[in-house]
C-alpha cells in the first residue's frame, strides 16, 4: 500500500474522530498500525472479546478493547489553538523535519507518556 508511509500520526499523540460511530470524541493514540493505516485511540472504538483462560487473563470471559481506526477518520489536536488540524512538514534550518499545524503554524510537539 503506497499510503502506508504518510501516516504523520504517532503514539500518544491527541486526535479527534471525524467520521463513523465514535465521531466527535477525543482521545489519545495507543498504537498505529502502518501496513494497515489505522490507529488504536485509547477507550474509543471498544469491541468486546470472548477470550479463554490464559496467563494474562486467568478468568476468561468477556473482554472489552480497543479495535483500530482508520487513520483519514482521525485529526490531531493541536496543543496551541486546541482544535483539530490538518499536519504539514517543515524543515528547520538543521535539516530536521517537523510536524507543523496547517491551522496556526504551530510545532506539534512528540508526547512522552
Amino acid at each position: 500500500m503506497e499510503t502506508a508511509n504518510k501516516v504523520q500520526i504517532r503514539k500518544n499523540d491527541i486526535v479527534k474522530v471525524i467520521a463513523g460511530r465514535e465521531k466527535g470524541k477525543v482521545g489519545r493514540v495507543l498504537k498505529v498500525d502502518r501496513e494497515r493505516s489505522r490507529v488504536f485511540v485509547e477507550k474509543l472504538n471498544l469491541v468486546k472479546r470472548h477470550t479463554k483462560p490464559g496467563k494474562t487473563n486467568p478468568q476468561g470471559g468477556i473482554v472489552e478493547k480497543e479495535a483500530p481506526i482508520s487513520w483519514s477518520n482521525v485529526l490531531i489536536m493541536c496543543d496551541k489553538c486546541n482544535k483539530p488540524t490538518r499536519i504539514a512538514m517543515a524543515i528547520d534550518g538543521a535539516g530536521k523535519r517537523s510536524r507543523v499545524c496547517k491551522r496556526c503554524g504551530d510545532v506539534l510537539k512528540d508526547k512522552k507518556k
